[in-house]
């Protein structure tokens, strides 16, 4: 797919400038920001209204950039050669003389790092002289952004540019394994522990509710549509909507499927998506039908189970 270069540039522009954008990855859009520069960063966190003490995931083009930022090791090097560029962020130890912004880490001496597949991001990566930081696009414990339109209905004219990239191919957040110490997954993601696992040839660890927040993706209320959620459902609540995970010949108008035949992977992409819609058309609630819990389902249950909280 090709892009017009001039919209790339016009992202530049913005980002060179000090501004936050809207870009688009694989699995979610994300706000974006010059990871060097506090000024930049301090207006990502004013705009989603995030706590300054959720650390931010940083984006960079190659791993020449990144080792002027992280220490890297033998783990990393295994998991990039297999899955980078994708949908998994490393949690990494932090040079000394790195110029990540204060704001990112949260006075920590750790760094979450990605390499984004989307070709668009990417382009605007490798004309950057420094990696970007940014998480989801969307106001903090909020429904993530997976087209552009999303962003914009999240921030308005608070933001000055959104890169349109298109609809997110996964449609969840990154898998996010801390490799400082034991290999641990923080977040499960758009790929699989067990991948990870067969490739590292190790025990993987997994904290995905830790005590305290330490990483991204950690807080224990997120992805919420803004109104009640109800999971393993069997049918809608009063003046309510049903998810269903496949299409049913017969249908009600307050009926939506996330799939025509129980793929995961299209679940996984029409999920946010669904629910923004069902909370724009005013329902008062959203039943959702039992996924399976099993691959890429333990990632839907595991945003499902947080948005419930609401």
């Amino acid at each position: 797919m090709k892009y017009n270069q001039s919209n790339i540039k016009k992202a530049k522009k913005y980002l060179d400038k000090g501004d936050c954008i809207g870009v688009p990855t694989e699995t979610v859009y994300g706000l974006a920001a010059n990871a060097y520069s506090s000024l930049a960063v301090k207006k990502i966190f004013k705009l989603k209204k995030r706590p300054q003490n959720n650390p931010l995931i940083v984006h960079y083009s190659n791993i020449k950039s990144l080792k002027k930022d992280c220490l890297i090791n033998n783990s990393f090097t295994k998991l990039y050669k297999k899955f980078s560029p994708g949908p998994i962020t490393f949690v990494l130890k932090l040079r000394k003389d790195s110029k990540i912004s204060k704001y990112v880490i949260n006075k920590q001496k750790n760094l979450a790092i990605r390499f984004p597949k989307h070709n668009l991001f990417k382009n605007l990566l490798n004309k950057l002289d420094y990696p970007l930081a940014a998480p989801s696009a969307n106001i903090s414990n909020k429904l993530s952004s997976v087209m552009a339109s999303d962003v914009k209905e999240e921030f308005g004219t608070k933001i000055k540019y959104i890169l349109d990239g298109g609809k997110c191919k996964i449609g969840l957040e990154s898998t996010i394994i801390d490799l400082t110490n034991k290999p641990t997954i923080l977040r499960l993601g758009g790929l699989g522990v067990k991948e990870i696992q067969n490739t590292l040839n190790k025990k993987i660890y997994t904290s995905i509710k830790p005590k305290k927040k330490i990483m991204p993706g950690q807080s224990l209320f997120h992805y919420s549509p803004g109104i009640p959620l109800k999971t393993n459902m069997k049918k809608p609540l009063i003046d309510g909507a049903f998810l269903l995970i496949k299409e049913r010949k017969t249908i009600l108008n307050n009926y939506y499927y996330l799939s025509k035949n129980k793929n995961l992977d299209e679940i996984a992409k029409n999920l946010y998506s669904c629910l923004r819609k069902m909370k724009n058309k005013g329902y008062k609630s959203i039943a959702i039908e039992k996924i399976p819990n099993k691959g890429l389902g333990k990632t839907i249950n595991d945003r499902l189970n947080r948005a419930s909280k609401y």
